[in-house]
C-alpha cells in the first residue's frame, strides 16, 4: 500500500479532528463485512502564515517528545537539463550550518539533546525532519528557521558536499549490483525530463554547478512559501503556533517556482534493453508501465492489484514464481507513489540457470488473467486488511505521523488524506481491478530491462 482540503488564509486554523487524545477510535461500516472496522483518526489543525508557510498540527500527548518536518517542495522532478542532483545536493548543504549554526552544529545539538534528525529526497519533494524532547522544541524551530533564512552557502560548502553526493553515487549506484539498473529504466521508460532523470543526478552535472547555480536554486525553492512545517506530538497547539510565528513568519517569501510540466505521451511501442553488471550475480527482470499520479481512483485500483499479485507469500506470482516453480528468489511490484504519472513495476530475481523470457512468459500470463478473469472477493478482502494493518502501523510514530502529513500537504494539498486514504480502497470491486489491469498493462505500454551479470553475458 503507498501512500485535499484548501489550505486556510493566512493566520486561520482549520481543526479537522477534535483535538483531545491525538488518536481517536472512529467506527466506520466495515467495506465488506457486518463488524465495523476501527479506524484512527489524526487531529490536524492547519494554519498558513504571512510569508506563504504551511504548518500543520497535530497534538499527542502519549510521550514527551515532538516530531517536526519541514517538507519543500522541491524534487528532481524540478531539475532542468545540466543541472541534476541538485535538490540532492541541498539536503546535504542543509546541514553545513547557517548564519547562526556552525558546520554541523544542526546534528549535534539535536543529538546531544537525545533526539535523532535527518533528511531524504524523492523526485517530487526534500524533506527533513527531527524528534526531540517536547522540551526542546525551541531548539528544533530555532534550527529549522536558522537555515530556511540564511543557509551558509560557500565554495567549500559546495565543494565538500559536492564530493560527498559523488560518493554517495559510486556507493549506492556505480559500484553495486543492479545500482544502475533503475537510472537506465527511467531514463528509458519516461520521455518528461521530469522523471526521465535520476535523483542522484550525473557526475558530470555536479562537477559544473557553479555558486551562483546552487544560490539561486536554494533561493527559489527553499522558501517559506514553498515549504509546509508539521508538528506532532506533545505540545500545547496554541503556544506552539506562537513560537512558529516568532521563528519563521519574518523570513521573506519568495516569488512562486515555476510549475513542473509531469506529461507523458502515450507510449506506442514496448521498450526493451539489457544491461551488463559487473557487480551482479544473478539475472534481474524490469517491467515498468507508466501509469497515473497518486490519490486517483485508478492509482488506489493499481495498488490493490500490486497486492494482490506481489505483496506477501501467498500472492499470486511469489506463489508462482518462487514458491511453484522455483525459477525466482523473489519477486516483488506495485505502482509507485508520485505526484506525476508513477511506474506500475515489477523486479524479479532469477535463480541461476532459469530462462529469462520464460520467467516474463509467465508474468504476463498472470497479467492476462487478471484482464479476463478479474479477482477473487477474498483476495480483495486480504489486501484491504493487509492496507489496514500497514497503515496502522504507519501512524504508532509521530515521526512518520509528520512526514506523512508533510507529504500529503506538499503533493495534494491535503494532510486530511491521512485520515481518509483508506476509504479509497473500501469500495474498489473486482471490475475496477480488471479494468485498470487492461487500460494500463498492454505490451505497448511496457519497458522491459533485463540486467545480466557481466561473465555471463561475456560466456554467452
Amino acid at each position: 500500500m503507498k501512500r485535499f482540503i484548501s489550505l486556510c488564509t493566512a493566520g486561520l486554523v482549520l481543526t479537522l479532528c477534535a483535538a483531545v487524545p491525538a488518536i481517536v477510535a472512529a467506527k466506520r461500516k466495515a467495506p465488506t463485512t457486518a463488524a465495523a472496522v476501527q479506524e484512527v483518526q489524526i487531529p490536524i489543525q492547519q494554519i498558513a502564515l504571512r510569508n506563504g508557510l504551511r504548518v500543520v498540527l497535530s497534538e499527542d500527548h502519549a510521550a514527551p517528545t515532538v516530531s517536526l518536518c519541514i517538507t519543500f517542495d522541491v524534487g528532481s522532478r524540478n531539475e532542468q537539463p545540466g543541472h541534476t542532483g541538485f535538490a540532492h545536493l541541498f539536503e546535504h548543504m542543509m546541514f553545513q550550518g547557517s548564519q547562526n549554526v556552525g558546520k554541523g552544529e544542526h546534528l549535534i545539538l539535536v543529538r546531544v539533546n537525545g533526539g535523532d534528525v535527518n533528511g531524504t529526497t524523492t523526485q517530487d519533494s526534500t524533506t527533513y525532519y527531527e524528534r526531540v524532547p517536547a522540551n526542546q522544541l525551541d531548539m528544533a524551530l530555532f534550527l529549522e528557521s536558522d537555515r530556511m533564512r540564511a543557509l551558509r552557502i560557500t565554495q567549500a560548502n559546495l565543494d565538500n558536499q559536492r564530493n560527498t553526493v559523488q560518493e554517495e553515487r559510486r556507493l549506492r549506484m556505480d559500484n553495486q549490483a543492479y545500482g544502475k539498473t533503475g537510472e537506465i529504466l527511467g531514463d528509458l521508460a519516461y520521455d518528461n525530463f521530469a522523471y526521465k532523470h535520476s535523483t542522484m543526478g550525473s557526475m558530470s552535472d555536479l562537477n559544473a554547478a557553479s555558486l551562483d547555480d546552487v544560490a539561486q536554486f536554494f533561493k527559489i525553492y527553499y522558501a517559506p512559501n514553498n515549504a509546509v512545517l508539521t508538528l506532532v506530538g506533545d505540545f500545547n497547539a496554541p503556544e506552539a503556533l506562537e513560537n512558529i510565528k516568532r521563528y519563521f513568519e519574518d523570513i521573506p517569501s519568495q516569488p512562486a517556482p515555476p510549475a513542473v510540466d509531469m506529461a507523458e505521451p502515450a507510449q506506442a511501442a514496448e521498450r526493451r534493453s539489457k544491461v551488463e553488471d559487473s557487480f551482479a550475480r544473478l539475472p534481474r527482470l524490469d517491467i515498468v508501465y507508466k501509469t497515473v499520479p497518486g490519490n486517483t481512483p485508478d492509482s488506489y485500483a493499481l495498488d490493490m492489484l500490486g497486492d494482490i499479485l506481489f505483496t506477501g507469500p501467498s500472492s499470486r506470482l511469489f506463489l508462482k514464481l518462487v514458491k511453484q516453480k522455483q525459477m525466482a528468489l523473489s519477486v516483488t511490484g506495485g505502482i509507485a507513489f508520485r505526484r506525476g504519472p508513477a511506474p506500475f513495476q515489477v523486479t524479479a530475481i532469477l535463480k541461476p540457470g532459469q530462462n529469462e523470457a520464460g520467467v516474463e512468459k509467465l508474468i504476463y500470463e498472470e497479467f492476462e488473467r487478471v484482464k479476463t478473469e478479474g479477482v477473487k472477493p477474498e483476495e480483495i478482502e486480504k489486501a484491504r486488511i493487509m492496507d489496514r494493518r500497514t497503515n496502522a502501523e504507519s501512524l504508532r510514530n509521530t515521526m512518520n505521523r509528520a512526514r506523512t502529513l508533510g507529504r500529503y500537504a506538499i503533493y495534494f494539498h491535503d494532510p486530511n488524506l491521512i485520515n481518509t486514504l483508506l476509504a479509497n480502497y473500501s469500495e474498489l470491486t473486482s471490475a475496477d481491478i480488471q479494468r485498470v489491469a487492461r487500460q494500463y498493462l498492454g505490451e505497448n505500454r511496457r519497458t522491459v530491462v533485463l540486467t545480466i551479470p557481466k561473465a555471463q553475458a561475456e560466456v554467452r
